[in-house]
Parts: C-alpha cells; structure tokens; sequence
C-alpha cells in the first residue's frame, strides 16, 4: 500500500473539517486534465497560477480610482488582496473552501482596464460590449503563457466570471468574493477619498455610519459579521435586510459622489482620450501591436487582439505608448 501523498491527506482533510455544500478540490475539473501536484490541490495550485501570472503582475500599475495619485491609494493589485483577505475570513467562518475563495478573488479583476471603471467605460464604447469579468476569464482561458492560459478548473473560471452580473457563481465560495468585492472597494474607496480630499469625515449619509462605523475598519467587519450571521447554516451566502439596504445606500453615494464625481471629470476625459487614440491607431496599424498579438489575428480577429491588447495596458504604459505614438520628440535646444 503506497502512502498517501500530502495533497491527498489535504483532499480527506477537506471532507472532514470542511461544511457538506463546500467545493470540494477533489472534484474539482479542468478543460485539460493534468498531472497532480503531490502538494497541492487544484484550487490551491490555481491560485499560484494566477499570483505568477503577468495579468496579475500588471495590476499594481493600473488605478483603482485615483489615477497616479500617490503611493498610498489602492491599485487593482492592492484591491485584489483586500478581496482575497475579507473572502478568506468570510470562508473560514462559514467551514467553506478558503483556497477556491482565495483563487477567485486574486483572479477576479486579471482583465480590468488601465484607468479603472473610465477605461473599462471606454472599451465598451469602442468596442460596442466589454465587461471586465468576461475580460478576466478571456485573460486566464486564453491570453496568458503566451495564448495557452493557465488551465484553471471550472470553479474559479466559474467565480471569476461571475462575481458580477446577472448570473450568480455556482460555488458559495465563488458567491462570498461577488460581495467580498463590493466590501472591499466601498471601504477603501472610502478611505482612499479621505485621503484625496474628495470627501471628508461625516459625509456618508448617517445611516452607513450608524449601521456600519465611523472608519474603514469598522466598516468592513460589519459588512463581514453581517454575512456571516446572516449565512450560517443557510446553505447560501447572505446579508440581513438592513446589511443590503446600509450597502445599497453606500454605493449609490459613491457612484454619485465619487465614481462619477465632478471633481475627477478632467481625469476620465484624459484616459478617455488616451484609450480611443490607442485603440483606433491600433486597428490602423495592426502591424504595430507586439508580434505575439500580430500573430494570434487568425484566431481572433483584429478588434478583438487590439481590445485584447489595449485593455491589457498598465496605466503608465498607456501614457508612455501615446506619448511615444502621437507626441513629437521635442528635447531642450541647446545654443
């Protein structure tokens, strides 16, 4: 009899400690089945994909909301940890599978545009349709390692897809980071305006206050308690009434005065403007785009490599390729 290996006492493990409606990664799917890691299971394995990724890799220089605007405002990469942290605990609470949790949210925003929510406004505009969760599961099934993607299995593909939309993920772990998410950003978004001067304390509508707390941190274990009561032993992944409505009265007042505000109006416009030029320069001169896109033409089409291509962009890349692209060379005259 061969003894078992690490990942297998870890697959025993999870039927043990784990609840009866948690993922379980034995049974977890790939489109390509592989040889196991003797270590690791399949979504602890998925997760190390994503974190070794380039997407990945790219999103700590593409902006959350504040574009460039110092070194303490959130990124997508940044994002993308506090997503990761708040799903754990939320998963560990509920005896649900932390590594798929933990997988889908360091995956879930692999596809976002350069310029935030502007960018992602931009690509849909030039585009006709682009949404950045279809964009994340194209990045991880097809784009990355050089067009063969990671192979992740259907779960996280699944969690990633969905953690926003119409259609709710399949796993509970995958419907904990869809409101995980909007924890995340509603805080720190919340913070990071402070920061900006965009907002100041008291500004919030007095309930989120009452309700949720006066700081980021307060903020975010409310929402986390409030899901973790409101779902233990439901079978589903909830939030009280009051939870909902206190979240659903903090959103609209960050899309009204922050997303949306006035006060970032020239910075939309800007990356707008960058993003159109790029893609429309692109599509005229497809030759132009690196090699390895040129070449996957035949497969996709040329909108959807240069879409595939310009929403890939950091932001500061954005803005170094446009410069390099449409402004003259202009260097000090030397007498």
């Amino acid at each position: 009899m061969t003894e078992k290996t690490v990942r297998e006492r870890t697959e025993e493990l999870e039927y043990q400690v784990l609840a009866p409606e948690a993922a379980k990664s034995r049974e977890a799917r790939r489109k390509d089945e592989m040889d196991e890691c003797p270590f690791r299971t399949k979504f602890q394995r998925d997760r190390d994909r994503i974190l070794h990724s380039k997407s990945f890799r790219r999103l700590k220089h593409k902006t959350q909301v504040y574009i460039v605007a110092g070194d303490h405002y959130r990124t997508r990469m940044t994002h993308s940890l506090e997503v990761s942290q708040i799903s754990r605990t939320i998963a560990r609470a509920l005896r649900l599978n932390e590594d798929l949790t933990e997988a889908i949210a360091l995956g879930h925003d692999v596809g976002h545009t350069p310029f935030g929510h502007t960018g992602e406004a931009a690509m849909a505009e030039l585009t006709g349709h682009f949404v950045h969760n279809e964009q994340s599961l194209r990045v991880v099934e097809f784009l990355e390692k050089g067009g063969k993607g990671l192979n992740l299995t259907m779960e996280v593909k699944d969690g990633i897809v969905n953690h926003r939309g119409k259609r709710l993920p399949r796993t509970l772990e995958g419907r904990i980071v869809r409101t995980a998410d909007r924890i995340a950003y509603l805080s720190h978004d919340y913070d990071d305006s402070l920061r900006a001067g965009l907002l100041k304390p008291g500004d919030l509508p007095d309930v989120v206050y009452e309700r949720f707390g006066e700081d980021t941190s307060h903020m975010i274990t409310s929402m986390v308690a409030d899901m973790i009561e409101a779902s233990m032993g439901k079978g589903d992944i909830l939030q009280s009434p009051e939870g909902k409505e206190t979240m659903d009265i903090f959103r609209t007042f960050m899309f009204e005065h922050v997303y949306h505000s006035t006060a970032l109006a020239h910075e939309r416009r800007q990356a707008m403007f960058v993003l159109r030029q790029l893609y429309e320069y692109f599509i005229a001169n497809f030759d132009k785009l690196p090699q390895e896109f040129v070449a996957r033409e035949a497969c996709w089409g040329r909108q959807q490599i240069v879409t595939d291509y310009v929403a890939g962009l950091t932001d500061s890349y954005a803005v170094q390729l446009f410069d390099e692209i449409f402004m003259p060379p202009v260097g000090l005259m030397v007498h």
